[in-house]
């Protein structure tokens, strides 16, 4: 065993009749790493049954490499240099690792935050989410490619379907994609003990988040955030869209991936965010039916109603094209979602507009 004067130690074992050396170092490996335990060393004896407990000198714990004698190695110090040296990149992925396994909610959700501050500046990250976009963001159905889908701007659905739940199917609304940025808004903000402030988020939303409270399975309960999320998130791009800008939705944040589709889906010019009627008529159709999953396919519209700015006249009409029915009960309007789905026929249209 060799120590210079830094006091660092290199131990070579050779053993008999072999080529073979193996050497280590306390300066590379386990050994280069800060000792917070003490070690020792377990001998049993199996022919007596005794355990003997040994403590290892020093605390030092040596990991060997065998090198083969005659064979040219690598330069020890560069190895040592190569192997010692890291990357600020590199410190700050182990420190993010780190963090993601050990560190407080409020850490964690720091890293998140600085990383999707990182991915939208750099403009590679871009670039990729814009090819990602293309691919899997939505396709020709979901944009009302078919006849009916045009005439009535409303999301993918399944006339012949049996529950609600399937007549408007939710992963053909919010894409396996989505769901990763919407829990750092209110499921994050629920599990911290936060508040949804009335100023910052929707009516609708705002009146039912206590719904949150009764629901035991957790995962039911993310799933219910994530989608008062995605209402919240499409309610501010309408009023962001508006010529009057609506000045609570001025500075609301909306995921980069999940703005670009919004734009691609609702607004006809990405510059000027002018929208046709058919673009305002789809994203309204869209926030109906979350609504509908929202409230169990039984809703009082009159939220969402002031959320959109508009009449409960107005907004019947829209109910009735996704194929739902509206009555009153004790003087209370509902909105709900009969199956197999039926709309409205042209004729009953054209007599209601006489």
């Amino acid at each position: 065993m060799a120590q210079n004067k830094h006091n660092r130690l290199e131990v070579v074992v050779s053993p008999n009749g072999s080529n073979v050396d193996f050497v280590g170092s306390s300066y590379r490996g386990e050994a280069a790493a800060a000792q917070v335990c003490r070690y020792s060393l377990g001998v049993l004896d199996k022919e007596f049954g005794t355990l003997k407990i040994v403590p290892i000198a020093s605390n030092k714990i040596f990991r060997l490499e065998p090198r083969v004698r005659g064979m040219k190695t690598a330069n020890k110090d560069d190895i040592d240099s190569a192997r010692s040296e890291l990357t600020a990149e590199t410190k700050e992925d182990k420190m993010g690792e780190l963090t993601a396994l050990y560190g407080t909610k409020k850490d964690r959700k720091k890293r998140k935050d600085m990383l999707a501050l990182k991915r939208e500046a750099d403009p590679e990250s871009q670039k990729s989410l814009d090819k990602k976009i293309e691919q899997i963001a939505f396709n020709k159905e979901a944009l009302g490619d078919t006849t009916a889908l045009v005439a009535r701007n409303i999301p993918p659905h399944d006339s012949s379907a049996t529950s609600p739940q399937d007549a408007y199917p939710l992963d053909q609304i919010i894409l396996k994609g989505d769901w990763e940025f919407l829990e750092e808004d209110i499921y994050r903000l629920w599990q911290e003990g936060g508040e949804v402030s009335s100023n910052a988020y929707p009516t609708f939303v705002c009146n039912r988040i206590k719904k949150l409270e009764d629901i035991e399975d957790e995962d039911e309960k993310w799933k219910l955030a994530c989608l008062f999320s995605f209402i919240t998130h499409l309610l501010k791009f309408n009023d962001q869209c508006k010529v009057d800008r609506v000045a609570s939705a001025k500075n609301h944040k909306i995921p980069y991936v999940i703005r670009q589709r919004f734009r691609s889906m609702f607004a006809a010019d990405q510059e000027s965010k002018s929208r046709s009627p058919d673009q305002i008529n789809r994203l309204i159709s869209y926030v109906l039916v979350l609504t509908l999953h929202a409230d169990q396919f039984r809703t009082d519209p009159k939220d969402i109603a002031k959320d959109l700015s508009m009449s409960d006249v107005s907004l019947r009409t829209h109910f009735e094209n996704l194929g739902c029915k509206l009555t009153r009960e004790k003087k209370v309007l509902y909105a709900t979602l009969p199956v197999p789905l039926t709309f409205p026929s042209e004729n009953l249209k054209r007599k209601r507009r006489r």
